[in-house]
């Protein structure tokens, strides 16, 4: 449905992603990788947003890298560049889909699983412009993106299984939130880390996902339609 594109970051260089289009003037969601890459899934993740009646962009952070293996995983998310990724891909992003939308400046939120998580935070702290954020079960390093910081509506899903993303971490943020005075909208499923993951037959809970893209569904057309 959709197709690979160039699109520019604010450093003036150029970032690949995946682009679904629902069509112009329609408000956008970047879908934020976890850290298998930029792979079929993330993609049709993206070609879902567009039937919903918005326009998707799914950066490509790992350049190109996909891998079905956690250890190759583990390797090229701890060579990414969490801030680059942060300040110029996904900023990059939601510049390209603000411009698609209403008059040059349409509403567009962040979303994403796992390590992508943990990117629509550190977005939401960090990325001007940005209207909400939909974090699936990732939390960045407190010193790069302190959730406290978040100014915009936030939605979160965790998992009560989850040993990366623990319980007690989604207890942290949700608390720092509300202390800050933005208390965030978090859902807490009884499933394990990458629930909402349908290529993952070991952990998707096909219930717990079903109820989380209605919760987003909603969320979203509270903040950008």
């Amino acid at each position: 449905m959709g197709q690979m594109i160039d699109f520019k970051r604010p450093d003036g260089n150029t970032c690949r992603g995946y682009l679904a289009m629902a069509g112009q003037g329609r408000p956008g969601i970047v879908v934020i990788q976890e850290w298998w890459g930029l792979n079929d899934q993330i993609c049709g993740v993206a070609d879902r947003f567009a039937r919903a009646g918005f326009n998707a962009l799914a950066p490509d952070l790992f350049k190109g890298r996909v891998t079905q293996q956690p250890d190759e995983a583990s390797h090229l998310m701890n060579g990414l560049d969490f801030p680059g990724a942060t300040h110029q891909d996904i900023r990059g992003a939601v510049d390209h889909l603000r411009a698609m939308g209403e008059s040059g400046g349409g509403k567009v939120a962040a979303m994403g699983f796992c390590m992508g998580g943990a990117l629509t935070i550190a977005a939401a702290v960090h990325v001007p412009n940005l209207a909400a954020g939909v974090c699936f079960y990732g939390i960045p390093p407190k010193e790069f993106a302190d959730p406290a910081n978040i100014r915009i509506p936030f939605q979160g899903h965790f998992a009560s299984k989850d040993d990366w993303c623990t319980p007690a971490a989604a207890d942290v943020l949700e608390a720092a939130m509300r202390a800050a005075g933005n208390p965030p909208e978090l859902f807490r499923y009884e499933g394990d880390h990458a629930f909402f993951n349908e290529r993952r037959a070991d952990v998707y809970d096909a219930n717990a996902a079903t109820l989380a893209w209605e919760r987003m569904m909603t969320f979203l057309g509270k903040n950008l339609v």
